[in-house]
């Protein structure tokens, strides 16, 4: 128990753990990818997948958590953002041209992660690494001993487009060859822009407001809008990876965590997702959750924690 004359220093969310590593992994194909890792491994291995437009510092929050209660972390930015370069000649444009690409790399990077150490082995995953990691799982990937994701996108919140006609104009603009531009405009200029922007991540203006101290200190992992190769990458693979047969066949115990109000993901595939999967428990929060419920106010993300953590003691 701390003393109440040495209380436990705040964790700065604006500044690099003390002992960890920083550097890059290669891809197969040679792709510097950029990666981080913290921790002793006393409890064992955990390897963090972000989300779209993510780079590592966004979760160096939980990340120190998660070594601190033992386990050896490793979390990288994917290809193409964060500070793992970028595949078009717009810095700003979040693009891929097939998420099969990022599947490859998961395979690899994981599989040399793997190779690094012994013990207990977990995936924790937000958003889009939520979406690559079922995706792996579903298409044969050698699989943790337990799973945790945040927010998985398993579907695409479209707003007010049917899901049709959202995917009629993102085939559309990539056949007319606009599929590396930026499928929207980032409005972050005024303060009204940025506070619907918030609310939309999170209820935590102070963590919002750390992404964006992050990027204007550190211009080369910041990343704005999707491609429209990307859209329609998302919609054709949540669509397809929800209707396979190999979702219903994953066995790794896995933990989903997601908010009623995302209005990023779909609620209602994460549903239908889990469902078909008969390891995963689901915990669906309310109006008290955006969809960055690890960066969310303290008592959503405290108790986000510790559902992961106590899943993960039982699982894992």
């Amino acid at each position: 128990m701390d003393s109440p004359d040495f209380p436990t220093a705040a964790f700065d969310r604006r500044a690099w753990p003390m002992g960890g590593r920083l550097d890059y992994w290669h891809a197969p194909d040679g792709w510097p990818v950029r990666r981080y890792r913290l921790g002793s491994g006393a409890r064992g291995r955990m390897l963090v997948l972000g989300g779209r437009g993510d780079m590592i510092e966004k979760y160096l929050e939980v990340i120190h958590h998660w070594a601190s209660r033992g386990w050896a972390v490793t979390s990288f930015d994917w290809r193409g953002q964060g500070g793992s370069g970028r595949l078009t000649d717009d810095p700003l444009c979040g693009h891929i041209g097939d998420f099969a690409d990022w599947i490859a790399d998961l395979n690899a990077l994981s599989a040399d992660w793997r190779a690094e150490g012994e013990g207990p082995t977990t995936m924790v995953a937000h958003s889009m690494g939520g979406h690559m990691l079922v995706r792996a799982l579903a298409e044969g990937m050698t699989p943790p001993d337990a799973a945790a994701v945040v927010a998985p996108m398993l579907g695409v919140h479209t707003a007010s487009l049917p899901r049709w006609l959202a995917v009629g104009i993102a085939r559309a603009m990539v056949r007319s060859g606009h599929g590396e531009d930026r499928a929207w405009t980032q409005k972050e200029q005024s303060e009204r822009q940025r506070k619907m922007r918030q609310k939309r991540l999170t209820h935590d203006p102070d963590r919002y407001a750390d992404e964006i101290w992050w990027r204007d200190h550190s211009r080369e992992i910041a990343l704005g809008p999707p491609s429209w190769t990307w859209v329609l990458q998302a919609l054709e693979s949540t669509r397809a990876l929800e209707r396979s047969d190999a979702v219903a066949r994953i066995a790794t115990p896995m933990l989903i965590l997601a908010t009623a109000v995302d209005q990023l993901v779909s609620t209602p595939a994460i549903r239908r997702v889990a469902a078909r999967i008969a390891t995963a428990r689901l915990h669906v929060y309310g109006p008290e959750a955006a969809h960055e419920i690890l960066r969310e106010l303290d008592p959503v993300r405290l108790d986000a924690l510790a559902r992961i953590d106590a899943f993960l003691d039982e699982t894992a």
